[in-house]
């Protein structure tokens, strides 16, 4: 008599072998930093530095939003394993602020990231938004053609269609 054949939970995942040992990524340590205060002082030190200071500028004032540069900050010190997601997002608001500081210092312009009309360029999203309200503003300005009021007749036609009724 067979026996039913019961899955294999313990088995490897498929693909597994072509990737690395599991535990060799920095993310799949435990964080270096594990509290908002470790991870703000790490963070301090480098933003204050001459070479990230004046990469930082540069990268504000070619329109990069200040959210767009902080939210990549800490998602590569995640990848790195200095800290963990919940700590990054916890100090994301910091680093826009410590970053938003720095721009003011040296007197450079920047977008914030935080407008109401926010608009990323080149975003799928909004060239789609700007090609729908176009075409909407293309109907309402076309003049609209004055329609006589008749009666609608109903006239009765015998129907063909595929799912009409045979009489």
């Amino acid at each position: 008599m067979l026996e039913p054949s019961t899955p294999k939970l313990d088995a490897p995942i498929p693909g597994h072998s072509l990737t690395a040992e599991l535990g060799s990524r920095p993310w799949q340590q435990p964080a270096q930093y594990t509290t908002v205060e470790d991870a703000l002082d790490y963070y301090i030190p480098r933003l204050e530095s001459e070479e990230v200071t004046s990469q930082l500028l540069d990268v504000l004032e070619m329109g990069i939003p200040v959210t767009t540069v902080a939210n990549t900050m800490q998602l590569g010190s995640v990848m790195e394993g200095k800290h963990s997601v919940d700590v990054g997002m916890l100090i994301l608001p910091v680093l826009v602020e410590l970053i938003m500081l720095i721009a003011d210092s040296a007197k450079v312009e920047y977008t914030s990231g935080l407008e109401k009309d926010k608009k990323i360029r080149g975003s799928l999203v909004d060239l789609a938004v700007s090609k729908f309200n176009d075409e909407k503003n293309k109907e309402e300005d076309l003049p609209i053609a004055e329609v006589e009021d008749e009666p609608l007749q109903v006239t009765a036609s015998s129907s063909s269609g595929l799912m009409s009724r045979s009489a």
